[in-house]
This record gives C-alpha cells, sequence and structure tokens, in this order.
C-alpha cells in the first residue's frame, strides 16, 4: 500500500496565499470584533496570522500587534494590507513548535482558525497564557468536530478540529468569560463560506497573587 504524501506547512500555506486576492478577505473576524470592541489600546500577539487582516484591524484601532506565522508570503500580505490601510504591524515569520513569547509582554493573544494537531496545541496555549499579562485576554475561535459534516471551512482532519471541553482543560487557568458552542453562517474570503460548527473562547488572566 503506497504511503500517503505528507504536505510540508510552510509550502501548504505558502501556495495558499499565493494568489493576489487574500484567501480569508481582507475584514477582521466577527467574533474578534465583537471582542475588540471594548479594549483599550495595548500589545496584541495574533497567532497563526497569515494574511494579516486581525492584525491590521487590531492596529487601526490603536493596539501594538504583532502578527506570528510560520508563512512568509502570507505575512508579505499582511504588511501589504497594514500600508494600505495605513497602519503598522510587526511580523514574526517562524514556526509554532518554536515560538515562545516573552513572559507577561502582551495584553492580548489571538488565535482564529488555529488548528493545531493536540500536543503541539496545548503546548502553544500554556505559552499563550504565560505571553499574558494580569487582566490580558485570550481570544479564540476554531473549528468543532462537527464541521467535517459541513464541510464550509477549515482543515479536514479531526485531530485537528477543537472541542469545547479541549479548550475548557487547556486554558482553564484563565478566568473564562465567553464559551460557546454553535453553528454560524460565516463568509470570509473563498475559502470560509457557508454555515460553519465552531466554538468561541475568551478568557483573562487572573491577577498575580500575592504571597507576601
Amino acid at each position: 500500500m503506497p504511503q500517503a504524501i505528507k504536505v510540508d506547512p510552510r509550502q501548504f500555506w505558502d501556495a495558499r496565499f499565493s494568489a493576489e486576492t487574500y484567501a480569508y478577505g481582507t475584514e477582521p473576524n466577527d467574533f474578534l470584533r465583537a471582542q475588540a470592541a471594548a479594549l483599550p489600546p495595548g500589545d496584541a500577539l495574533c497567532l497563526a496570522e497569515g494574511e494579516g487582516r486581525n492584525a491590521v484591524y487590531l492596529a487601526g484601532l490603536g493596539h501594538r500587534v504583532i502578527a506570528q506565522d510560520l508563512s512568509p508570503v502570507g505575512l508579505g500580505k499582511a504588511e501589504q494590507l497594514a500600508r494600505a490601510r495605513g497602519v503598522e504591524i510587526q511580523c514574526s515569520c517562524c514556526d509554532l513548535n518554536t515560538f515562545q513569547p516573552e513572559a507577561n509582554s502582551t495584553d492580548l493573544v489571538v488565535a482564529i482558525w488555529m488548528h493545531l494537531e493536540p500536543g503541539l496545541r496545548a503546548v502553544v496555549h500554556q505559552r499563550a497564557i504565560n505571553a499574558l499579562r494580569p487582566g490580558g485576554l485570550f481570544v479564540l475561535e476554531a473549528y468543532r468536530p462537527e464541521q467535517l459534516e459541513l464541510g464550509t471551512g477549515g482543515p479536514p482532519s479531526l485531530e485537528l478540529l477543537i472541542s469545547p471541553e479541549q479548550l475548557r482543560q487547556e486554558l482553564g487557568a484563565l478566568e473564562i468569560q465567553w464559551l460557546e458552542s454553535l453553528t454560524r453562517p460565516i463568509s470570509e474570503g473563498p475559502f470560509h463560506q457557508g454555515p460553519s460548527a465552531v466554538v468561541q473562547f475568551a478568557g483573562r488572566k487572573r491577577p498575580a497573587t500575592d504571597t507576601n
């Protein structure tokens, strides 16, 4: 039996982002927009940010934004979008396997459609928690396993999809402010179109405990 061909992630995303159009559009994710509306400007970190639509939106609200992604092609388009919108973002082209943000360095971590194998996802979530300052917010939207039946976006692999129970376990150190499973219409470029089974999460890092 022939072995399955493994696709190099960077090559996959470089190819996905190589078109002149934006694979997931240029407007921010709806859930992020709602969560960010009341936030004061601060430092923000966008993980697996791709072509930059969420990072550019946050920069437009006055945040100082770092956009992390594996794909230099995607981040090149993120910088292009930032210039078109008259804002600045800082791009970090690296693999989430090795990316380790400084502890207590940011007020907001954003993970929109960040689908990783479970072991790595748990590590990245813990690093994100460590990166948040006390009171900082983690905002996430991802596809649930039920998305496989809908086929309107997201990875075709079950292990890359996320359940609310997994988020509660991996992000339980945060004070959960929002955790909801729902099926909602999504229209984000050519690759995210139609009714979608998602999980949404927002949680704050608890203030440091004074041990003196």
